[in-house]
């Protein structure tokens, strides 16, 4: 307030909900790592995707009261008050610490695989631009563009609903069972179909958990080989899945005779 930037005043509220975001976000991280128990099978990893709906919340509020303060501002505010070069200087220094920040936050969603880290560490990334929409918006400011500076609040605040947005539609998108990408469906069929004995693959299903997911799929096998040659290929399908894509922790597959055309939903002794 010192400063007398609108804008940066709304920024501060914004680096605020980044901090308060980051939190809530390793919160999450370190619940969906918890390990498998009686109650929860599949483990805990989609405690990740509620942090990201509580971050959801938080910055939604943020948003709406920066942009109608800034509504406020814009239309019934009177004169326009030129921001100080404080306002310019903390700009300056929120760009720098915008940089510092995304970087460490990414690197260290990269360490440990969190896909929700290392979104927050790109939303940091986006904080940049904030602070160098303030600093031009301060410096024109002083040649008599007053308006600017609510505005850029505006946008800022807009900016930050955009953000919880995306946020609120990928971790809906995690809960509700989204469908994989044709990257990583290809990936299944490639590693499965280079084990010996597997003549295709078919079936294929992902369930994300967070920072991790779950694999279901049908393997086809010679119809003639024995049960337990069937069951070491399916074992062999499981372990290389596993071990060469890092998001799948589980692989359940169920053998199926190569060359047999059946539907799936229908018992087999009424096919």
């Amino acid at each position: 307030m010192i400063s007398g930037s609108f804008a940066l005043v709304a920024e501060g509220a914004h680096t605020l909900s980044d901090i308060a975001t980051s939190v809530i976000a390793y919160v999450g991280f370190k619940i969906g790592q918890k390990p498998s128990d009686t109650e929860h099978p599949l483990g805990h990893g989609r405690a990740e995707a509620i942090a990201g709906l509580i971050i959801v919340i938080f910055l939604t509020l943020i948003a709406y009261e920066i942009i109608s303060l800034a509504i406020e501002r814009i239309f019934f505010g009177g004169q326009f008050i030129a921001p100080t070069y404080l306002a310019g200087v903390m700009a300056i220094i929120g760009i720098i610490i915008n940089i510092l920040m995304s970087r460490y936050i990414i690197n260290i969603g990269k360490k440990i695989n969190s896909p929700a880290i290392v979104a927050d560490g790109k939303h940091q990334q986006m904080d940049i631009f904030s602070c160098i929409a303030i600093l031009i918006s301060v410096i024109l400011s002083q040649f008599g563009f007053t308006f600017l500076d609510p505005l850029v609040g505006l946008l800022i605040g807009i900016f930050i609903l955009k953000a919880a947005f995306e946020v609120g539609k990928d971790n809906i998108n995690n809960i509700m069972g989204k469908l994989p990408s044709k990257e990583l469906i290809d990936e299944i069929k490639e590693i499965s179909n280079s084990i010996d004995g597997v003549y295709g693959v078919h079936n294929i299903r992902v369930n994300y958990f967070g920072s991790y997911a779950t694999l279901t799929l049908h393997v086809e096998v010679d119809p003639d080989i024995s049960l337990r040659k069937s069951h070491e290929i399916i074992h062999n399908v499981q372990d290389s899945l596993t071990e060469k894509i890092d998001i799948v922790q589980l692989v359940i597959a169920h053998g199926c005779p190569y060359g047999e055309e059946y539907d799936h939903k229908e018992p087999i002794d009424k096919m």
